[in-house]
């Protein structure tokens, strides 16, 4: 191979090369590689302390959740006994008003038969039970009102009773053995 030198031009090594104008350094690439790692690091942290926080967030709620679940049932079963108590005032009230119309049949049939009706005997009342501070059962066992005697006492609050509520509103217990 020949070589063609001149003297007046300066050698060149090899080491060195003549960098391309416009065209980025290997260190500058590395910086914004590294700039570019470092970014995408943080927003990987900041999102995993945002999920975690979430997660607990989620939890802490689930919990609140079961508890509504056991305030549901304790509110459900005082509505059962208030339920019971207006359904026992209600079949007393309705044995009160038969009887009252059984005693006012009755005077219209001895007037019909010309018999005088006694104008200051006042009608016949089944009396109310007193059922504040106990159960229906406890009532119905301590001879409260002998109107109970031949009815059986409405269910109470029991687990053993099934509580059925009809399309008309009407709710009725049904003892589950």
């Amino acid at each position: 191979m020949t070589m063609i030198s001149e003297p007046d031009v300066p050698a060149i090594e090899l080491g060195e090369q003549e960098k391309a104008p416009g065209k980025p350094s290997r260190a500058r690439t590395i910086a914004f590689v590294a700039v570019g790692a470092v970014l995408v690091t943080v927003v990987n942290v900041t999102a995993a302390v945002y999920l975690y926080r979430g997660v607990n967030d989620l939890r802490a709620l689930e919990a609140r959740l079961s508890q509504l679940g056991q305030f549901e049932q304790r509110i459900g079963a005082r509505i059962d006994t208030v339920n019971n108590g207006f359904q026992s005032r209600f079949e007393t009230l309705d044995r009160q008003l038969q009887a009252s119309f059984g005693h006012i049949n009755g005077n219209i049939a001895r007037l019909e038969q010309g018999q005088p009706v006694a104008a200051d005997v006042e009608t016949p009342r089944a009396p109310e039970p007193d059922f504040a501070g106990t159960t229906v059962a406890e009532a119905d066992s301590a001879g409260a009102s002998p109107a109970f005697k031949g009815k059986a006492a409405p269910p109470g609050p029991n687990p053993s009773y099934q509580r059925i509520q009809q399309a008309d509103g009407k709710v009725y217990y049904k003892k589950i053995n």
